[in-house]
């Protein structure tokens, strides 16, 4: 049993999650049955000043009682650089500058404190762009803000979907057939909202038979669950309506994850998720909120949050 630990976890709202699946919160379940003492604090609420980097923040105490599933003490000045011995960057994307910034001022203590995951990595490695360093695992893609080349890009592969290079959770995923209706419209809406380009890829058919949400710890693989889109959606997203299933990995699965494990390892990306469409097409990294640990406990027996607290145990020792 390592010694107890201080960890404080920027996260959303404690009142708007859904305690049967929410990852963040079944591992601070798990912290807090290992002894750890859990602080609770919003990314709007950092302050750096004089070298130091601290938080107002909520002692808190949980439990699986919905509607009463925590408790907050008063709340402290909690310095996250001498005060902390892990921080967990758990707050749900947009992936937008108020992030960035967390992971800026998180960066400059994560040399006394650990970060999870990497605050330098995660704002390197956003979910849809990471990716494109495996192109010999996607399906086709276009990265882009043009109708033409969109357009282009529909005429080549038949089925398309758009998504929002930073969205998360399933939102905003569009199909569009090979008629093109409503492409130009849909560009439109997007160029609006939007000032960063979109993702265009090839439509999967295999989709309908799942989407495979693969859990890496410190590179290795912890466990996997298949998610299935609901009736009349391509999103399988549990978040959106998906149903989970007990799955096994298939051999490109598993070459996939020999190579993104590595590398994940060196960037310090702890706690990643993975998403993989007809076994074989990579289409996410999920470093920065990944979810599943309480599907795949379910289908597996696996104690993710469990595997997840070992490893980072094992890195604040090796620390000093």
């Amino acid at each position: 049993m390592s010694k107890p630990l201080t960890v404080a976890v920027q996260m959303d709202p404690m009142d708007q999650i859904n305690i049967a699946g929410d990852s963040t919160f079944a591992l601070m379940l798990s912290a807090q049955a290992r002894g750890h003492t859990l602080f609770h604090y919003d990314a709007g609420d950092l302050n750096w000043s004089d070298g130091h980097l601290w938080t107002k923040a909520h002692p808190v105490t949980v439990q699986r009682v919905a509607g009463d599933h925590y408790r907050f003490g008063e709340p402290v000045k909690l310095d996250l650089g001498d005060a902390a011995d892990v921080v967990l960057m758990r707050q749900d994307p947009p992936f937008d500058l108020g992030y960035i910034t967390a992971t800026h001022l998180l960066e400059r203590v994560a040399e006394k404190t650990l970060v999870v995951n990497n605050p330098r990595s995660v704002r390197n490695a956003p979910e849809k762009v990471f990716v494109l360093d495996y192109p010999q695992f996607m399906p086709p893609t276009l990265v882009t803000r043009s109708l033409d080349e969109a357009r282009a890009f529909l005429a080549k592969h038949g089925e398309i979907v758009i998504k929002p290079l930073h969205g998360n959770g399933g939102k905003a995923i569009f199909k569009v057939g090979r008629d093109g209706a409503n492409l130009s419209a849909l560009i439109e809406v997007f160029n609006t909202a939007y000032r960063e380009p979109h993702m265009v890829q090839a439509f999967l058919p295999a989709v309908a038979k799942g989407d495979k949400r693969i859990v890496l710890i410190d590179g290795e693989v912890a466990g996997a669950i298949n998610r299935l889109p609901g009736e009349g959606e391509i999103r399988s997203n549990l978040a959106v309506g998906g149903s989970a299933q007990k799955t096994e990995l298939t051999e490109r699965e598993r070459e996939i994850c020999a190579v993104l494990g590595p590398e994940l390892k060196r960037r310090g990306l702890l706690f990643v998720g993975i998403d993989v469409i007809g076994g074989e097409w990579l289409t996410e990294i999920n470093v920065t909120s990944p979810t599943g640990i309480v599907a795949i406990e379910t289908f597996d027996g696996t104690d993710v949050a469990g595997l997840i607290w070992d490893a980072i145990e094992a890195k604040v020792a090796a620390k000093g």
